[in-house]
């Protein structure tokens, strides 16, 4: 088995139900371990207009990685997502993570995320489910990555008076 870290978010639609939706489709092929509070954000990447709901998800399977991000992909598309612009508004975006504490590095899959030491919506959540997880390229825990974050966008935890 392996554990793979997501990072679900969306900002169209009923954002909450999306979000539930997508962590039932997910865990019909994986087992769920952990997952993060629910959190309200601003959009990142200059391209999105409404506030984001993004959470964390720490999951077993038996996919490979490539398995994996074909699965999610269908979940993505199963929930509305359109790739039309990057970083633009959308209905549900579920990110790899980490993969064990693999480096991938394909023309498909990149993992570690990128991006993730430099977006507080996601080291956030990372940080409350995953504190000591070492990321295998930067040698810092979820924790240190968060407090080193120079993200200003504001993250709180959602509640539905939001």
């Amino acid at each position: 088995m392996h554990q793979v870290v997501l990072s679900l978010g969306g900002n169209m639609g009923d954002r909450l139900s999306l979000l539930n939706n997508a962590r039932e489709l997910l865990t019909r092929q994986m087992k769920l371990e952990r997952a993060s509070t629910i959190y309200q954000t601003a959009a990142w990447g200059g391209n999105s207009q409404g506030a984001y709901l993004n959470q964390v998800l720490v999951l077993n399977t038996a996919m490979g990685a490539e398995d994996c991000l074909n699965y999610i992909q269908q979940i993505e598309n199963q929930l509305g997502r359109q790739r039309i612009m990057k970083w633009g508004d959308r209905t549900m975006d579920i990110d790899i993570l980490y993969f064990d504490d693999e480096i991938i590095n394909t023309e498909r899959l990149k993992v570690p995320h990128p991006y993730l030491i430099d977006r507080n919506f996601v080291l956030v959540p990372l940080a409350e489910v995953l504190p000591d997880f070492v990321h295998p390229q930067m040698g810092k825990s979820s924790m240190v990555l968060m407090e080193e974050c120079e993200d200003s966008l504001k993250v709180k935890q959602w509640t539905d008076l939001d």
